[in-house]
């Protein structure tokens, strides 16, 4: 089960599991996306995709949508904690409230949303791996990225909480934590405006999706005694939060 499957990482991690033969569960806000990718991937693979249109921001239709899943749709082993977004680039005492609400919503209490739905049904069926896209912005703090770190801080934790809590079900719980990738996070933070997203990139060679989906595939392939706890992953030409070699 994918979250925010419609484009970048959450696409390229569903053409990268259908590939290897899973079946999916895949979720987005846009349902016109959704069913290209099903269609897609169904006819190039010859797997099974059920789809899920909801925003994980929204509890109930969570609930709603992960109770409408038929038994044969229930044996979820990997679960990919991947929807998630930034808005805005303010000062702290700047910042939109509406922004603020909506990383937040999003980017941990929708997880916990998924989370809290799913996780009964792995402990159920005594397997499972949930892997939650974190970032390097939950591990450093950088100018302007204020309440966006804090949430995927928040991510860093949770995820840590659950490795704990989950232990006696021997289920297994992985971050994986980008730096720089070149998806529609940037054109998502501005608000759409293309031309200062592709400023974000400019200079340097930024992570691909697919460099992000090839880890979280690596870490949900190990044997059954190895747990991938923790990934950082960036691009060659990336430090740290504020430090880009630009050419």
């Amino acid at each position: 089960m994918i979250t925010g499957a419609t484009a970048g990482i959450g696409e390229a991690t569903a053409r990268l599991y259908a590939e290897h033969g899973y079946h999916l569960i895949l979720t987005g806000r846009r349902d016109n996306l959704l069913q290209t990718l099903k269609n897609k991937l169904e006819n190039q693979f010859g797997i099974k995709i059920k789809t899920l249109n909801f925003d994980v921001k929204d509890k109930e239709a969570v609930k709603k949508a992960i109770a409408s899943l038929k038994d044969e749709w229930r044996e979820i082993d990997v679960l990919i904690n991947n929807a998630g977004l930034a808005k805005g680039f303010h000062d702290i005492q700047d910042g939109l409230i509406e922004d603020w609400e909506s990383m937040i919503d999003t980017n941990i209490k929708g997880l916990l949303y998924v989370s809290r739905e799913i996780m009964p049904i792995m402990i159920e069926n005594r397997k499972g791996h949930i892997v939650n896209i974190g970032s390097i912005a939950g591990k450093e703090v950088y100018s302007k990225g204020n309440v966006y770190c804090s949430t995927k801080h928040a991510v860093e934790g949770i995820t840590k909480a659950m490795r704990m809590d989950l232990l006696p079900h021997k289920i297994k719980v992985t971050a994986i934590c980008p730096g720089a990738v070149d998806t529609e996070f940037s054109k998502v933070r501005f608000d759409g405006n293309q031309a200062r997203a592709d400023q974000v990139y400019d200079g340097y060679q930024p992570l691909k999706a697919i460099d992000i989906a090839e880890a979280i595939y690596f870490a949900t392939s190990r044997p059954a005694h190895v747990n991938i706890n923790d990934l950082l992953i960036m691009p060659t030409a990336q430090a740290d939060t504020s430090h880009l070699l630009r050419e």
